[in-house]
């Protein structure tokens, strides 16, 4: 049976550890605002990754393609 071990501070919320017998954390409980914060980031880094052999643009290049697209 797992045990709810003291909080700790993190990403402006409490966490919460289960821990075992032996007292070692074996989960942590999290509100579902910084889960679902935690999920959104892992998704932008994932496409970060997949984007990383991409060209890059100069930021003149891009403001110019911006003007030139009428969104500047």
């Amino acid at each position: 049976m797992s045990d709810v071990a003291p909080s700790e501070q993190c990403m402006n919320a409490t966490l919460q550890f289960l821990t075992d017998e032996t007292g070692q954390k074996t989960a942590v409980v999290l509100p579902l605002a910084d889960y679902e914060k935690l999920i959104e980031d892992l998704e932008d880094l994932a496409v970060v990754a997949e984007r990383r052999e991409e060209p890059t643009v100069s930021h003149e290049q891009l403001k110019a393609e911006l003007k030139r697209d009428g969104l500047r």
